[in-house]
C-alpha cells in the first residue's frame, strides 16, 4: 500500500516578489511508492548506466522536509539574490573557458579538471534527467531542484570521492546529510552493502566509508543555498575547511585495501566508472 507524501497542492499558491509561483498548481502532487522505488533500485543494478532509474527512485520517495527546504531559501531575500545572480548553473558550471580565469587551486580549476577528465558536462546530466520526459514547471520548486541536481559533480570534487562505486555511493550519502531523501539513503546504503557482497572476504570499511560521508555532508552547508560562483572562485583546501568537509579517510582506505587485495576499485561491480546524479 502506497502513503501520500505530506505535499499538499496550494489554493493561493506563495510568490516571489517577481510573481513566480513556490510551486505551481499544475505540479502533480508526489506519492510515497517504497515498492515502486525498490523495483528501479533493482533495475539500476541490473544496468548501472542507466540512470533513468535514479531519477524514478527520487520521485517515488517524496520526503516531507523538502518544500520546506524550498520555501525557506526561494522566499528568503538571500534566495532572491541567488535567483537574480545564478537563474541557472549549467552555462556558469559548462564555461571552462572563464572558469580556466580564476586563479589556480580554486575550485574552479579542480572542477575543470574532474569534468574534463571524466568527460561530464552540467548540460549533459541535464539531459540524462531530460530523457524522463517530465513535464517541467516554472516555479521556484524547479529552480531549486535544478540546484540541487547540477551541484552533483560539484560535490565530487569538494569532497575528494571519484567516479567509483563507493564514491558515488558516498556522495549522495554526503547529499542526504545536506538534505534528507530517503532516496539518497535507499541507493547509498543499499548501493554499499552491494559493494560489500559483490567483494566478499574484503577486510576494506565501507560502511565505515558511508557513515564518514553521511556525517561530513550533515556538517557542511548546504550548498544549494550558496552562491556558486564565489564558490568557485574560492581555492580549494580554504573552501573544504570552511565547509567543514575532512579528508575521506574511510573512502581512501578502502581503495588502499582493495589494491593490496588484488581488487580495482573502478571495477567492483563490471561497468565502472558511471554516474549517478542527485536529484531532489
Amino acid at each position: 500500500m502506497t502513503q501520500a507524501s505530506t505535499f499538499t497542492p496550494d489554493s493561493a499558491p506563495e510568490r516571489a516578489p517577481d510573481g513566480t509561483p513556490l510551486r505551481d498548481p499544475a505540479r502533480p502532487v508526489p506519492k510515497y511508492r517504497p515498492l515502486t522505488a525498490i523495483h528501479h533500485f533493482r533495475e539500476l543494478l541490473k544496468d548501472k548506466e542507466d540512470t533513468s532509474h535514479v531519477f524514478r527512485i527520487f520521485e517515488a520517495l517524496p520526503h516531507k522536509s523538502f518544500m520546506p527546504r524550498v520555501r525557506n531559501l526561494v522566499l528568503s531575500e538571500h534566495g532572491e539574490r541567488l535567483r537574480a545572480q545564478e537563474p541557472y548553473l549549467p552555462p556558469i558550471l559548462d564555461d571552462h573557458e572563464t572558469l580556466r580565469k580564476l586563479p589556480k587551486g580554486t575550485v574552479a580549476h579542480a572542477y575543470c579538471d574532474f569534468m574534463e577528465t571524466e568527460g561530464l558536462s552540467a548540460a549533459g546530466l541535464v539531459a540524462e534527467a531530460d530523457k524522463l520526459g517530465r513535464k517541467k514547471f516554472d516555479d521556484l520548486t524547479a529552480w531549486f531542484a535544478y540546484r540541487s541536481r547540477d551541484t552533483h559533480d560539484l560535490m565530487h570534487v569538494l569532497t575528494g570521492y571519484g567516479r567509483d562505486a563507493l564514491g558515488e555511493q558516498c556522495v549522495l550519502l554526503f547529499t542526504y546529510g545536506q538534505q534528507p531523501s530517503h532516496g539518497h539513503l535507499l541507493i547509498g546504503y543499499a548501493g554499499a552493502l552491494n559493494i560489500r557482497n559483490s567483494v566478499k572476504g574484503s577486510k576494506a570499511p565501507v560502511f565505515r566509508a558511508a557513515r564518514q560521508a553521511q556525517k561530513t555532508g550533515t556538517a557542511c552547508p548546504a550548498l544549494v543555498g550558496m552562491s556558486i560562483r564565489e564558490l568557485l572562485a574560492t581555492d580549494l583546501e580554504e573552501a573544504r575547511a570552511r565547509l567543514s568537509i575532512p579528508e575521506p579517510h574511510w573512502y581512501r582506505e578502502c581503495h588502499r585495501v582493495w589494491k593490496e587485495e588484488g581488487i580495482d576499485p573502478y571495477d567492483l561491480l563490471g561497468s565502472e566508472p558511471q554516474g549517478t546524479p542527485a536529484a531532489a
